[in-house]
């Protein structure tokens, strides 16, 4: 795969349930109620059930790797929490991830990912190194 700053490397929607969020928990051993009670999640002042930030972070950094050559290295992936994903529980919630090219050298491409929830911004200098 070429890497010219600009192009679009992958664009999904990716939809949450309460029961991702169970499934998500389960896996990765978090627990916190606020992922899957309301009455707790209002109880500490949030707006609903959170989607875990690590499945949001996991679920954005999925969308490059299916597109990527199977054969492509990960150098680096980090992210900033700004905003969380409410998981509604009839409705769900939508995660949006766009990935293009930010930057190319002589060793990796910089894929920037803009991944939101709604008008919301949720992560932001998302950014991932593929190895060239």
């Amino acid at each position: 795969m070429s890497f010219t700053v600009g192009d679009v490397v992958a664009e999904r929607t990716v939809h949450l349930t309460r029961e991702s969020l169970v499934r998500y928990a389960g896996a990765s051993g978090d627990f916190n109620p606020i992922h899957y009670r309301d009455d707790v999640a209002a109880a500490v002042g949030l707006p609903g059930v959170l989607a875990h930030g690590m499945l949001t972070m996991g679920i954005a950094s999925s969308v490059v790797v299916a597109a990527l050559d199977p054969s492509a290295r990960i150098l680096d992936y980090g992210v900033r929490f700004t905003k969380p994903v409410v998981v509604d529980p009839e409705s769900g919630a939508d995660v949006h991830v766009l990935a293009t090219v930010g930057a190319v050298d002589e060793t990796a491409a910089r894929i920037d990912l803009k991944v939101t929830f709604g008008e919301a911004t949720v992560l932001v200098k998302a950014q991932l190194r593929v190895a060239i």
